[in-house]
């Protein structure tokens, strides 16, 4: 039996990808804020209602993961947030902080105890995912808090890759681009670009992404998908657009 736990699995992303790995025989773990929409992801995982940005709650939703099934072989770190968008001098410390707290220190909080939990178990081992961004690679305009964590995210990303090996963990990441999700919608309505224009950008199907990080995660451990991109084709990300 396969153990996978994910992390933001109420909604978009994270729900695509748990339903998909269920689907491949993986046996599930959901981790959010919001209870009911884990249950409505997938009424028989194991549901972990927890903030990622708290290490209490962190620590606990481990220890339950662990009490229940013993052991983790798949972290999907995808939880995140984003600020509003406006210019940097407008944008309040507390904005900054809980996105830098969801995005970046949720992610090290759950990678620290699946780490610990990996690194224990037997047969030993696991995968870790962390979900970057295209913002990972260059930012939106006034996206300050979200480019700067996913940015971090790829340093964390490349950490635990190199720190993982000695205990058989792999650690790997997906920077993804325009996937249709709520997060997403605004897409479709016009979003500022880098000349100052409103455009609507193109936009994939969330499932494109949730085959993506099945594959990443269905390689043996001595196999690693270090990072990839998967995104709209036609999103103004490359070249000049």
């Amino acid at each position: 039996m396969k153990i996978a736990l994910v992390t933001g699995a109420g909604s978009g992303i994270g729900r695509a990808v748990a339903r998909a790995l269920a689907r491949e025989g993986w046996t599930l773990a959901l981790l959010g804020r919001r209870e009911a929409a884990l249950r409505e992801t997938l009424a028989d995982a194991l549901i972990l209602p927890a903030d990622v940005a708290d290490e209490a709650q962190v620590d606990a939703a481990f220890a339950a993961l662990r009490q229940q099934h013993g052991r983790l072989d798949l972290l999907f770190n995808n939880a995140g947030i984003a600020a509003p968008p406006v210019p940097i001098d407008e944008l309040t410390v507390a904005q900054w902080r809980a996105v830098v707290d969801t995005n970046l220190t949720g992610s090290f909080l759950c990678a620290r105890a699946a780490f610990a939990l990996m690194k224990a178990q037997q047969p030993r081992g696991g995968r870790i995912i962390n979900n970057g961004s295209i913002s990972a690679h260059a930012p939106r305009p006034d996206s300050a808090p979200y480019t700067s964590t996913k940015h971090a995210i790829t340093g964390l990303t490349k950490s635990l890759s190199l720190d993982g090996r000695a205990f058989d963990i792999a650690a790997g990441q997906i920077d993804i681009g325009n996937a249709a999700t709520e997060m997403a919608a605004p897409m479709q309505q016009g979003v500022r670009q880098a000349n100052g224009q409103i455009a609507v950008e193109p936009t994939m199907d969330v499932q494109d992404v949730a085959r993506a990080v099945v594959y990443m995660a269905s390689l043996p451990l001595s196999a690693n998908v270090q990072a990839m991109t998967v995104m709209a084709r036609d999103m103004p990300f490359v070249g000049r657009g």
